[in-house]
């Protein structure tokens, strides 16, 4: 088999397996909400913890949400699963705001904690893979961390400590990643949110969604050698 074909073949495998998990993500996240619509906890009166601390406590609740979703996705919650409850608690618009600026604050807290904290920790314990990633993350950091939160493959937590730990600048690596968040923020937080749309035509949008997402990510992987490298560190993938 040449070179070229083992290649294409690595990159069917990652773009597979990436879809697919994207894909259980939104079963998961459906399946919760008919668990909680079946248990009388529906879209109106909210999660009880949701309308107990956060929906309609104005500034307050928003606050908390910022500082819980930043501190679950800062350990290694899904930024998709923050979106999918901002949508629950607030709506599409304010939902995807608001968990887009927990899940940014999320970021930086575990790059800080990489970079200034417990650099010599994280090393030790980073797999070998991500120590590599310093040269695709160093060089034009801004548009590789652009690119990676594109894909729906890799680990959030994972990314952020492998750029912690690399030469990356922390600002573009922020500005990227909040930038590259924003789609599935936006499809999650629209799976969530009880806007006036029958739940199929919501699900169906957000699945729609999140493959022209997922494709536009593909794309620019395919097109930039760099974000390949990074994206198959960071999955786990042999290089490509």
């Amino acid at each position: 088999m040449t070179e070229t074909a083992e290649n294409g073949k690595k990159e069917t495998r990652l773009v597979a397996r990436s879809v697919l998990r994207g894909l259980i993500v939104i079963a998961v996240l459906v399946g919760v909400g008919l668990l909680l619509r079946a248990a009388g906890i529906d879209q109106e009166s909210g999660a009880r913890f949701i309308d107990t601390w956060v929906r309609g406590r104005g500034l307050t609740g928003e606050m908390l949400f910022v500082i819980l979703a930043a501190v679950a996705t800062a350990v290694g919650l899904p930024r998709q699963l923050a979106a999918f409850l901002g949508g629950y608690a607030f709506g599409l618009i304010e939902g995807t705001g608001l968990s887009l600026l927990g899940a940014v604050f999320g970021c930086i807290i575990s790059f800080g904690v990489a970079r200034w904290l417990a650099h010599d920790f994280v090393v030790r314990h980073l797999p070998r893979r991500l120590r590599r990633a310093d040269t695709f993350l160093a060089d034009n950091t801004f548009s590789m961390a652009l690119l990676i939160r594109l894909l729906p493959a890799g680990s959030n937590i994972l990314t952020n400590l492998a750029a912690g730990v690399s030469s990356a600048g922390a600002v573009g690596f922020f500005f990227g990643s909040a930038l590259g968040y924003i789609p599935q923020m936006v499809i999650f937080a629209l799976l969530g949110s009880g806007i006036n749309l029958d739940p199929g035509v919501r699900i169906t949008a957000s699945v729609a969604l999140f493959l022209a997402s997922a494709g536009l990510g593909f794309y620019l992987y395919r097109r930039y050698r760099a974000a390949r490298a990074l994206a198959t560190e960071i999955s786990g993938e042999e290089p490509l």
